[in-house]
């Protein structure tokens, strides 16, 4: 089977496919992409399933070496993009012959990217899932991130990529240092106060240097609750924004627990989840709320934006 060798691992690169789902009953957390836009463009791109397992690339990225040739794409966090030291456009695939070296440089904007190489990563997956779960050491390579001197295997090519020189318009551009997010209000508003979906969206919060993709911690105004702030423990969702008794709020990502006992005054919609995934440490976000029409609008409208450019590389 063939495999590339990582050279340098970057910041904080590691593999993931869709994430784990149908375990949450059982305590396993999903994980999965930060960005699941990002992610399933990749993919797209080189020919791969929608849930073939990619590299997620945050900060800084990686050096590695491929064994054959493959086709290759970087989506999502705009990064300089190099193959034995030649620029590689980002959204686009593009070919690595056998031998060769992808370097994945300085970030111009957005936190994560996503490699997707033809075939997939190949790590043997782990209860349905190849994604790595960091906080429980589970899927991926070992659980854990990337290290010098790792192998990944990579999987059998499949159907044709995307034609060569022609990406797409990054439709989901990735934010520059600050995102605005829609939120649907709960499932836990009747725990806060009433003024506090007002102030949660008067002003921008920060993401603390403490974040992790487990949850993005924010520092801004006071979210008060309407009594202790503690509850019993609830199921968790991506997205809900949990609110400590001090009142500064923590975002849920993709490394999320099952469950938490901190009361959730509003939950990120599905079409914007991507956006957040984007941030990092010292950017900011603000937010808006949403009806429920509205959110499954935005939903369905990218679902048709994302379906039409599949439809369009087959």
């Amino acid at each position: 089977m063939a495999s590339l060798r990582v050279i340098t691992p970057g910041m904080l690169t590691t593999i993931q496919d869709h994430g784990r789902w149908g375990w949450q009953d059982r305590g396993v957390p999903v994980a999965g992409p930060m960005d699941p836009r990002a992610h399933r463009l990749a993919n797209t791109l080189v020919g791969n399933e929608i849930d073939a397992a990619t590299l997620e690339l945050t900060l800084v990225g990686p050096e590695m070496e491929f064994e054959d040739e493959r086709i290759a794409a970087v989506t999502g966090a705009d990064f300089e993009v190099t193959v034995d030291s030649r620029a590689m456009p980002v959204n686009v695939p593009f070919v690595i012959g056998a031998g060769s070296v992808l370097r994945v440089g300085s970030r111009r904007r957005g936190a994560r990217a996503y490699l997707a190489i033809a075939g997939g990563i190949a790590v043997p997956p782990v209860l349905d899932s190849r994604a790595t779960h960091l906080p429980s050491a589970m899927g991926g390579l070992e659980g854990r991130s990337l290290r010098a001197g790792d192998r990944l295997p990579l999987g059998k090519r499949g159907r044709t990529p995307f034609p060569l020189k022609k990406g797409y318009d990054p439709f989901f551009l990735a934010p520059a240092g600050h995102a605005t997010v829609r939120v649907l209000p709960g499932p836990q508003l009747d725990r806060f106060a009433p003024e506090a979906l007002d102030v949660l969206q008067s002003a921008p919060f920060v993401v603390d240097a403490a974040s992790n993709r487990m949850g993005f911690r924010l520092r801004g105004p006071v979210l008060r609750h309407a009594g202790d702030g503690e509850m019993l423990s609830d199921a968790t969702t991506l997205g809900a924004l949990q609110v400590p008794a001090a009142g500064q709020p923590i975002l849920l990502m993709a490394d999320r627990q099952t469950t938490g006992g901190y009361p959730s005054l509003a939950t990120v919609i599905g079409a914007d989840i991507g956006l957040a995934g984007q941030l990092a440490p010292g950017d900011s976000i603000s937010f808006v709320v949403s009806t429920v029409r509205e959110a499954m609008a935005a939903l369905i409208a990218q679902e048709q934006r994302l379906m039409a450019f599949e439809s369009g590389t087959r």
